[in-house]
C-alpha cells in the first residue's frame, strides 16, 4: 500500500510489544551567527481536514486548497473557504493479492502516488500512480482537472511498472520534481518478505527473489526513476540517470537502484541532492543469515546503487541464502557486487554501493541515538529553503534553513536534520517534541510556508477516526497573552466581597503585562481595577459582568469575562462517597450520599429542601467523553434534569437533525419513541442496536442513519434519556444509595463513572433582577487502568505516540527517571499491574520499579524488579511454519503464523494506604548507561 510496508509492519508490532524510543538530550554547538532556535510555543498544529479513509499523499495549492488521495482510490479536495472536503473522483484500483492459501488479502496496493505538474496553474495536470484494477501492473497516468472534476478523456498513461500479485509487499509511490521539470518516482521492490533478504532462486519462486527486482538493472521495481514528462503524455529520458539510454540489459529510467521500499522523496532545490525514507527488513538481531534490519533516511548526490538485497545500513552484508539446501552462502563485495541470480534479466556486474546517510535498527542506535528504538518506518520529508516560497504568509524561521525535515511513520517523530556545507550529516533534533502525529505518511511545505503533515491514523487497511491533515503554522511575531480569569465567589447576599484573580495568565514572549478589570451591571456605575487580583465589594443586588483584559508591551491584548449574581447566595452541594474516590470497579457497588444547603432555602437535612428538588445522576460514559462539558452546559440547560450527560451527547450528535423532543421532524419525536417503546422487555438493547446500525420501515420511508462510530455506552445513555423523555419531572436518583457500575457490551471498559448532583435555588422573591443560582458537584471515577502517557509529571522518560492500532502511547524510562499521577486514592488498592517488559531488541536492560508517595523520594509502598525478557526467534518460527506447510496432507488446512507469546504483567504489591496522594513511579538501574532504556510499558492497572 505505502512505501512503508504496512503488512510487514504488523509483525514488527508483534515483535515489539511497546516500541517507542527515547529522545535524549544532546548538547549542540551554537555559533554566534546562527539564528536562535524558536520556542515550540510559536508553532500551532491546526487540523485542516479529518474524517479521511486511508490517506496517502497530498498537495497544497496557492489558495490553500488541498488535494488528498486515499488508498482505495478516492481523490478529494479540501476547500479552505467552506472548510469542507469533497470527493473529486474515484479511481478504480486493486488493493489485494492472492495468498498461497488462495485467500484475497490486503496488499498495500491501491492509489499510491500523486503529484501536480509544475505548471499546474496553466495546464491543470495531475499525475496519479496506482495499481491497475485487473492487470498486474502499476501505472503512472496524467489527467486534467477542470471544474473540480477529472477530465476522463484527458487521461494519458505515462509509464507502467510490471508487478506480481502472489505476495505482498512494497509499492513506492513517492513523487517529486526538480528545477528542470524532471519527475522522480519511487518504486517498491514488490517482493515477498521472507527471512532477512529475499534471494530465493528456486524455480517458481521469482516473486521471492529480489535479485530479479531491486537488484535487476532491467526491472523498474526497487528503484527511483527519473523521467521528463512531455506535453503529449509520453516521457523522455533526461541526462544523468544511472545507465545511458541504449545500454543493453538496463532500463534508462533508473536513477538509483538497490532499494527495498523507498518512500517519500524530495529534491534539495539548492544542491539538487535527492532525499528519501527507506523501510528496511525486520530482523532484530544479527544472525548467520544476515545483519539485523535497518531503516534508512537516505541522500543521493548522484545516481547510484544502494545495495539491496545484498546490503543494508552501512554496507552490512546479507549472504545469498540457498533455499534448496537451507544454508547461507557467500556474501557479496560492496565494491563489486555481482548479480548471478537466474531471475536476473539485467547486467551481472553492478556499480559499487553508494553510501547510506542515516540508518537505524529496532534497538538503540549508538550513532544516531535521537531516532530512538522500537518499531520503525522511515518516511522522509522536505528540505527547507526560504527561497523556495514566493511571498509566503508564514515562512518557517531561518533556524531551519537548509535542514531536512524528515518523519518516521511508526515512531511518530519529526526530525530536523542538519547537513554540513558539503552535504555530510552533521546533527539532528526533534521538531515540536510535544506534537505526536499518528503515523505521518506524507509531509511537505505548502506555498504559504506552513508545514503540512498527513496522518494516516492508527487503523491499517481501514478508516481511522484519527486520520487527518494537519497544518503547522509558525508565528514569528508577537503572541497574544493567554488570559485566565477566576473569582472565589460567583455570588452571595449583599453586601459581599469577592476576590478576582488573573492567576494562570501568561505571555509566551515574556512581555510585561497590564491588567484591566471592568465590572458592569444594570443600574450601577462601572468599576475598573488595574491590578492583577483586585477585591470587589458588591452592595447592590443584580447581575454583574467582570471582564479581564490583558495587554502586553507591544499592544496585543486578549480578554475573558465572568458572571456574578449579587443578592442570592449560591447553594452548596456535596457528593459523598464511601470507598475509593479515584476509581470505579465494574460489578462493585459505590455507596453515595448527597448534601445540599442553601442560605435562603434551607437544606436536605432539615427537610426544607426536598429530595426530588435535587438532580442526581450517575452515568457510565465511554472513553474520551469530555465530562467538563456537562458542567459548562448546565449554565444554560435545565439543571434539574437527571440526564445532563445525555443532553450533552445529543447536543454534539446529529440527533436533532431528524428528531425533536415533542414534535415530529424528519423522524419521530423523542416523546413518540418513548410512548411506543417504554417499558417493553429488551427495548434498551434493541434501540441501542438501531442507533448504531440504522434502520427503516418503522416510522415511515425515511431510513435512520447508522452511527457505527458512536460508542455503545454513549448510545445507551441517549436511549435511556429518550425512553424517559415523557416523564414530566425526569425524576432524579435517590439522594442516598448505591450504584453498581456495569460495562456495556462491546465497550472497552476504559470510560468513567460520573456521579453528579445539582440544585437550583429559588429566585429572590420580589426582585426579578436577581435570578436563581445553580450549584453542582460532580465526581468522576475513572477506570482503574491508566495510560502511562497520561502521567501528570514525566522526568527522564520518553513518551511517544504509538501508530500501531490499539496501543495508544508508550513510555520508555531510563535510569533514575520517574513519572507521577496527581491525587490518586489508594484506599482498598492491593496491587498494581504494569504491562512492562524489557526487551533486548529495544536496547532495554531491565531495572527496578518503585512506587512512592508524594515525591520521587517519598514513602516506598511497593517495588518490583523487571528482568530482561528472553527473545523469541520469530524468523525461526516462521521458517518452521513454512517447512510444515510444505508437507501438508491433502485437505489439511495450512498453519497460520504464530503469535508472540503473551507476557504476564508485572505485579507490584502495595502497602495499605488511605487517602489521595501523588503516586510516583521511579525507575532504577545503577548499571545502565544514559542512553539505555530500562523497559517499556503503556498501561497501569489498579487492583482491589
Amino acid at each position: 500500500m505505502t512505501n512503508l510496508s504496512l503488512l510487514s509492519a504488523f509483525p514488527r508490532a508483534l515483535k515489539s510489544f511497546l516500541c517507542f524510543s527515547p529522545v535524549l538530550f544532546i548538547a549542540a554547538f551554537t555559533f554566534q551567527d546562527s539564528p536562535p532556535k524558536p520556542d515550540e510555543s510559536r508553532f500551532t498544529p491546526i487540523v485542516v481536514a479529518d474524517n479521511l479513509d486511508e490517506p496517502m499523499v497530498f498537495e497544497v495549492l496557492k489558495d490553500g486548497s488541498v488535494y488528498i488521495i486515499e488508498r482505495k482510490g478516492a481523490l478529494k479536495k479540501y476547500n479552505p473557504v467552506t472548510k469542507s472536503t469533497s470527493l473529486i473522483a474515484n479511481i478504480p484500483v486493486n488493493t489485494k493479492y492472492t495468498s498461497a492459501e488462495g485467500l484475497a488479502r490486503e496488499a498495500e496496493e491501491g492509489l499510491m502516488g500523486f503529484t501536480m505538474d509544475p505548471n499546474y496553474d496553466k495546464n491543470h495536470w495531475i499525475y496519479l500512480y496506482y495499481a491497475h484494477p485487473t492487470e498486474k501492473k502499476h501505472i503512472l497516468s496524467r489527467w486534467e482537472i477542470k471544474d473540480e472534476q477529472l477530465v476522463e478523456s484527458s487521461k494519458k498513461d505515462v509509464i507502467e511498472v510490471e508487478t506480481q500479485r502472489e505476495v505482498c509487499c512494497h509499492t513506492g509511490g513517492g513523487m517529486t520534481w526538480d528545477k528542470a521539470g524532471n519527475l522522480y518516482l519511487t518504486v517498491g521492490n514488490n517482493t515477498g518478505n521472507q527471512r532477512a533478504a529475499q534471494t530465493d532462486e528456486r524455480p517458481g519462486r521469482a516473486s521471492w527473489d529480489d535479485q530479479g527486482h531491486a537488484g535487476n538493472t532491467n526491472d523498474l521495481r526497487g528503484k527511483i526513476l527519473k523521467i521528463h514528462p512531455e506535453p503529449n503524455g509520453t516521457y523522455t529520458i533526461p541526462e544523468g540517470n544511472l545507465y545511458p539510454k541504449g545500454t543493453a540489459k538496463t532500463r534508462p529510467e533508473i536513477y538509483s537502484m538497490g532499494h527495498r521500499n523507498p518512500w517519500r522523496i524530495a529534491v534539495d532545490s539548492k544542491t539538487g541532492y535527492l532525499y528519501w525514507g527507506e523501510v528496511g527488513p525486520d530482523a532484530s538481531e544479527d544472525s548467520e543469515i544476515g545483519p539485523r534490519g535497518y531503516d534508512e533516511l537516505n541522500q543521493a548526490r548522484k545516481p547510484g546503487n544502494f545495495g539491496w538485497p545484498w546490503f543494508v545500513g552501512d554496507n552490512q552484508a546479507f549472504p545469498v541464502f540457498d533455499y534448496a539446501t537451507n544454508k547461507p552462502l557467500a556474501k557479496k563485495d560492496p565494491n563489486h557486487p555481482v548479480n548471478e541470480s537466474p531471475n536476473n534479466t539485467g547486467l551481472k556486474e553492478l556499480f559499487p554501493n553508494a553510501p547510506n546517510f542515516i540508518y537505524y535498527p529496532y534497538g538503540i542506535s549508538e550513532k544516531f541515538p535521537l531516532v530512538g528504538s522500537g518499531s520503525r518506518s522511515a518516511t522522509g520529508g522536505p528540505i527547507y529553503h526560504r527561497a523556495d516560497f514566493k511571498a509566503p504568509t508564514r515562512p518557517w524561521p531561518a533556524y531551519y534553513e537548509n535542514k531536512w525535515i524528515a518523519a518516521d511513520f511508526s515512531r511518530g517523530w519529526i526530525m530536523a536534520i542538519t547537513m554540513a556545507e558539503n552535504g555530510d550529516y552533521q546533527s539532528m533534533e526533534r521538531v515540536m517534541p510535544n506534537y505526536h502525529p499518528v503515523q505521518p505518511i506524507d509531509i511537505k511545505f505548502g506555498p504559504s510556508g506552513d508545514l503540512y503533515v498527513l496522518e494516516y491514523g492508527s487503523n491499517w487497511f481501514r478508516k481511522s477516526e484519527n486520520s487527518r491533515l494537519v497544518r503547522i503554522e509558525y508565528n514569528g511575531g508577537n503572541r497574544k497573552p493567554i488570559v485566565v480569569a477566576a473569582i472565589d465567589k460567583k455570588g452571595g447576599t449583599v453586601p459581599f466581597k469577592a476576590k478576582l484573580s488573573a492567576a494562570g495568565t501568561k505571555d509566551f514572549d515574556g512581555d510585561a503585562l497590564k491588567y484591566s478589570w471592568k465590572i458592569t451591571g444594570a443600574g450601577s456605575a462601572p468599576k475598573t481595577f488595574n491590578t492583577e487580583s483586585p477585591e470587589v465589594t458588591f452592595d447592590k443586588p443584580g447581575v454583574y459582568t467582570a471582564s479581564l483584559t490583558v495587554t502586553d508591551a507591544k499592544g496585543a491584548s486578549n480578554s475573558q469575562a465572568l458572571k456574578i449574581v449579587a443578592g442570592n447566595e449560591p447553594p452548596k452541594v456535596a457528593v459523598n462517597l464511601d470507598g475509593n474516590k479515584t476509581f470505579f470497579f465494574a460489578g462493585k457497588p459505590i455507596p453515595y450520599s448527597i448534601d445540599v444547603t442553601d442560605k435562603e432555602d434551607g437544606s436536605l437535612a432539615d427537610g426544607k429542601i426536598k429530595a426530588d428538588q435535587v438532580a442526581v445522576s450517575i452515568d457510565y460514559t465511554s472513553e474520551g467523553f469530555d465530562y467538563a462539558e456537562v458542567i459548562q452546559s448546565q449554565r444554560s440547560v435545565d439543571a434539574s434534569t437527571q440526564f445532563a450527560v445525555a443532553q450533552v451527547l445529543i447536543g454534539k450528535s446529529d440527533c436533532k437533525v431528524c428528531h425533536q423532543p415533542n414534535t415530529k421532524s424528519v423522524g419521530p419525536s423523542f416523546a413518540d419513541i418513548s410512548n411506543k417503546y417504554k417499558g417493553k422487555p429488551g427495548v434498551t438493547e434493541m434501540l441501542v442496536k438501531k442507533v448504531l446500525e440504522g434502520g427503516s420501515g418503522v416510522w415511515g420511508e425515511v431510513a435512520m442513519a447508522a452511527h457505527p462510530a458512536l460508542p455503545v455506552a454513549d448510545a445507551e445513555v441517549i436511549v435511556k434519556y429518550i425512553l424517559n423523555s415523557t416523564d414530566k419531572t425526569l425524576a432524579t436518583l435517590p439522594v442516598k444509595g448505591e450504584y453498581t457500575p456495569t460495562i456495556p457490551a462491546k465497550d472497552n471498559g476504559k470510560g468513567s463513572v460520573l456521579i453528579r448532583a445539582a440544585f437550583t435555588d429559588r429566585a429572590v422573591s420580589g426582585n426579578k433582577a436577581i435570578p436563581a443560582q445553580t450549584s453542582e458537584e460532580m465526581i468522576v471515577l475513572r477506570s482503574p487502568e491508566l495510560n502511562a502517557a497520561e502521567a501528570n509529571i514525566v522526568k527522564g522518560a520518553e513518551l511517544k505516540a504509538l501508530g500501531t492500532a490499539g496501543l495508544g502511547f508508550s513510555v520508555m524510562p531510563f535510569a533514575n527517571s520517574f513519572l507521577a499521577f496527581n491525587e490518586i486514592d489508594l484506599s482498598g488498592i492491593e496491587k498494581l499491574e504494569l504491562n512492562a517488559v524489557a526487551q533486548n531488541r529495544e536496547g532495554a536492560v531491565g531495572g527496578t520499579i518503585e512506587i512512592r508517595l508524594d515525591s520521587p523520594t517519598g514513602t516506598l509502598v511497593g517495588e518490583q524488579k523487571v528482568e530482561l525478557a528472553p527473545e523469541v526467534d520469530m524468523q525461526k518460527l516462521m521458517a518452521e511454519l513454512e517447512n510444515q506447510n510444505k508437507n501438508l496432507k491433502p485437505g489439511e488446512a495450512p498453519k497460520t503464523p504464530p503469535r508472540r507469546p503473551t507476557r504476564a504483567p508485572v505485579s507490584i504489591s502495595i502497602q495499605p494506604t488511605k487517602g489521595k496522594h501523588d503516586i510516583y513511579f521511579v525507575f532504577k538501574n545503577a548499571g545502565a548507561t544514559a542512553i539505555q532504556p530500562l523497559l517499556t510499558f503503556s498501561k497501569i492497572k489498579f487492583i482491589q
